[in-house]
């Protein structure tokens, strides 16, 4: 590999903790549907998932195009309207960004939500301006643990695949870095070590994170 070192974080629980807001907004949502799904349950069928997912899984059929996005449109338009007034970065994360990019890593975001929670997300954290590529869900076909959305990513930025380092925090996200041949770093803000797939680094936050660090990694 040549000096070239490319960054990519999901979204959801590795730049933000999302996922406490996003189970309100669903538990607001299924519940005008009679649906109260468990802890458990969204532990295992929403972290890291789609909403094509998440969605046919608990209404119990196959929920897709016109109505996947009106129903999906209502569920995180509930999120953002939640989510909005506790926006707010996983400890240290900022500063990482800026230690990497004064390192001329190359720094990507590449998440499974819709592109308008990005925005929102990056309105309130101001990272946007160094990141060499940003992609949603409406910006792939195949959704996580397929690797297509960070392989999408690698070729944004310039670099292959094991140039790269992926942050993720779901078993799906892990798998969709592992499938596409990247070093993963998991971000334990919803899982514990056990409930994911192997590693090569384990993170609780930011705070004792370096562009060294990611250096190293690919040392070992």
């Amino acid at each position: 590999m040549n000096n070239k070192i490319a960054v990519i974080f999901d979204m959801d629980g590795v730049i933000c903790h999302t996922n406490p807001y996003h189970s309100k907004a669903f538990r607001s949502f299924f519940a005008k549907r009679n649906l109260a799904p468990t802890d458990e349950d969204f532990a295992q069928h929403m972290f890291g998932k789609s909403n094509s997912y998440i969605l046919s899984h608990f209404l119990q059929r196959v929920i897709a195009g016109e109505e996947l996005l009106e129903l999906e449109n209502e569920k995180e338009s509930l999120f953002r309207e939640i989510y909005e007034p506790y926006i707010e970065p996983i400890e240290g994360i900022v500063d990482f960004i800026v230690d990497l990019h004064s390192h001329d890593v190359k720094l990507g975001v590449a998440t499974s939500a819709p592109r308008a929670n990005l925005d929102l997300i990056m309105s309130k954290v101001e990272i946007q301006e160094k990141l060499g590529s940003i992609l949603a869900s409406e910006n792939v076909t195949k959704h996580k643990p397929d690797p297509e959305v960070y392989l999408k990513s690698a070729a944004n930025l310039g670099v292959t695949p094991d140039q790269c380092v992926v942050f993720e925090d779901s078993f799906s996200g892990v798998s969709a870095a592992i499938n596409a041949g990247m070093l993963v770093v998991g971000v334990l803000s919803s899982h514990t070590i056990e409930e994911l797939p192997p590693c090569n680094l384990y993170v609780a936050n930011y705070n004792e994170l370096s562009f060294e660090a990611i250096k190293g990694l690919f040392a070992k």
